[in-house]
C-alpha cells in the first residue's frame, strides 16, 4: 500500500492522488505499481464498484498493453522479417505486459475490499487524454452506466501511468529490478523521451544507442552522450550479453546491474566511433598459431572524462595480454548473423590467440573462413566479436556447419563464421 501520508506530507484525497516528493525519488515497477493504487481506487469510489465489474477493467486493461488489438498502446507488427531489435522490443512489451496486468486483476480485487484511504477526500484528477481506446464494456461502465467525468479522468491518468510504466521498462532484461525516476507526476516527465523512442522503433530499424538513451532518460531523467550503456547512482546498465552466451543473448536489451560504488553519471561510449576507419588486417597475414591453451577474460573500465568512458576486454594467454574495446565487441554482437548452418565448411581457420592480437579489426577477401572458439569462455567469444570486422560475420553452435556462400557474391568481404558452444551455460 502507498505510504500514509507523515506531517509534512499532504494528505491523499482531493485533486492529489500521490506523496511522491517534488525534488524526485526512486522505485522499482512493483513499488510504482503500488504507490498509484489511489488513482485506482477512486475509481472503485466514485463508480460504486463492485466485483462484477472487476473484469470489465481487468480486460481493458490486458487489451491496452497487448500487442496486435484494437486497444493496443503499442502498434508494433511483428513478423518472421522484423528486424531483431522490434522482435526483442516486441516480446518485452507482450511479458511486461501480462505482468502489469496480473498485477492490476490483484489490486482491483484487493481494493474492493480493502481500500486505500483518501483523508483529504474523494479524489477529482485532470489526466489530459492520451488518446488510449477503451473496450465499449469500459467506455459503457466509465462514461455511461456510473461513470462520468471524474471516473473517466482517474482512468486515464491511472491507464497512462500503466502504459508509461510499460514502456520504461522496455529495455530491460531484469525490469522488475530497475530504479526508476518518479516525479509528483508520476512517470509523465519520461514522455518526450518516450514519443522519440517509440517513434524510432515504430518507423525505422531502432538504433542501440537510442535504446540507451530512453533507457537512460528513465533511471536519470538527463540525457547523455550516444553510447552503448551508463551508470548512474547505485548501478551500471550495460548489454545483456555481459555474463551470457552470445549465441543466445539478446542483441539490444540492457541489463541493470547494481552497484552501491557507482556515484556520478556517466556515458559507455565505444572508442572508435565509425568502425569504417578503423585499420585492419587480412586473415591471410595473420601469424600461424602458436601455442594453444586456456584464454582468460576480463573487463576493464577507464576513468570518467566529460560525462563519458570507455572499456576494453582484457585477454590474457600465458602472460602476454591484448586488448579489445567492448564497445566494439558488442557492436559485433549486434551485427552478427546467427544461422545453424548447412554443409559446407570453409577452408580457412583462423587461430583465436591469433585474432586477437591483430592490429585493428580482422576481415578477409580470399575466401570463407572459420574461426573455431569452442570451449572458450563468453567473454573470449564477445573479445573475438570485437576484433572481426562486423560485416560478414556468422555465429554458429559447435557441431554445425557453415552455409556456403552463393555463388557470384559480389560483397567487399567474404564470410568469417565464428564457433561457439552449442548450448548456453
Amino acid at each position: 500500500m502507498p505510504t500514509a501520508a507523515t506531517p509534512s506530507t499532504p494528505a491523499l484525497g482531493g485533486s492529489r492522488w500521490n506523496t511522491f516528493p517534488a525534488a524526485g525519488t526512486t522505485l522499482t515497477a512493483r513499488h510504482f505499481f503500488t504507490a498509484i493504487e489511489p488513482l485506482l481506487q477512486g475509481i472503485v469510489d466514485d463508480n460504486a464498484l463492485t466485483s462484477a465489474d472487476s473484469e470489465v477493467l481487468e480486460d481493458q486493461v490486458r487489451a491496452t498493453l497487448a500487442l496486435g488489438t484494437r486497444e493496443t498502446s503499442l502498434p508494433l507488427f511483428l513478423g518472421p522479417d522484423s528486424a531483431s531489435a522490434a522482435r526483442e522490443l516486441g516480446a518485452q512489451a507482450e511479458a511486461i505486459g501480462r505482468q502489469l496486468a496480473s498485477w492490476a486483476t490483484e489490486a482491483l480485487e484487493r481494493l474492493l475490499t480493502d481500500p486505500v484511504p483518501l483523508p483529504a477526500g474523494p479524489l477529482v484528477v485532470r489526466s489530459h487524454c492520451y488518446g488510449h481506446l477503451l473496450t465499449p464494456p469500459a467506455a459503457d461502465l466509465l462514461l455511461g452506466r456510473r461513470g462520468g467525468p471524474v471516473a473517466m479522468q482517474l482512468y486515464n491518468e491511472w491507464l497512462h501511468q500503466i502504459v508509461l510504466l510499460r514502456d520504461a521498462l522496455l529495455p530491460f532484461t531484469n525490469w522488475q529490478d530497475v530504479p526508476l525516476l518518479i516525479t509528483p507526476t508520476g512517470l509523465r516527465h519520461t514522455e518526450p523521451a518516450r514519443d522519440a523512442f517509440l517513434t524510432e522503433l515504430l518507423v525505422r530499424q531502432i538504433r542501440h544507442s537510442s535504446v540507451v538513451a530512453f533507457a537512460r532518460e528513465v533511471v536519470t531523467g538527463a540525457s547523455g552522450p550516444a553510447g552503448y550503456g551508463f551508470e548512474a547512482s547505485g548501478g551500471t546498465a550495460l548489454p545483456a550479453v555481459l555474463g551470457r552466451p552470445p549465441l543466445t543473448a539478446p542483441r539490444y536489451l540492457l541489463t541493470w546491474r547494481p552497484d552501491p560504488a557507482v556515484g556520478a553519471a556517466a556515458t559507455y561510449v565505444p572508442e572508435i566511433r565509425d568502425y569504417y576507419a578503423a585499420p585492419r588486417t587480412l586473415v591471410e597475414d595473420l601469424p600461424p598459431a602458436t601455442a594453444s591453451g586456456p584464454l582468460t577474460a576480463r573487463t576493464r573500465t577507464a576513468p570518467v572524462a566529460d560525462g563519458a568512458r570507455t572499456a576494453r576486454i582484457e585477454v590474457t594467454h600465458d602472460g602476454t595480454t591484448t586488448h579489445v574495446d567492448l564497445g566494439q565487441a558488442l557492436r559485433g554482437h549486434r551485427f552478427a548473423r546467427r544461422e545453424d548452418g548447412a554443409a559446407g565448411d570453409a577452408p580457412v581457420t583462423v587461430d583465436a590467440w591469433s585474432a586477437l592480437r591483430a592490429p585493428g579489426l580482422v576481415w578477409t577477401r580470399a575466401g570463407d573462413v572459420v574461426l573455431d572458439a569452442t570451449g572458450r569462455d563468453d567473454l573470449v567469444v564477445l573479445a573475438l566479436l570485437g576484433r572481426l570486422y562486423p560485416e560478414n560475420v556468422v555465429l554458429r553452435p559447435a557441431g554445425r556447419s557453415a552455409a556456403p556462400t552463393p555463388p557470384g557474391d559480389s560483397g567487399q568481404s567474404r564470410p568469417v563464421t565464428l564457433v561457439v558452444p552449442p548450448q548456453a551455460h
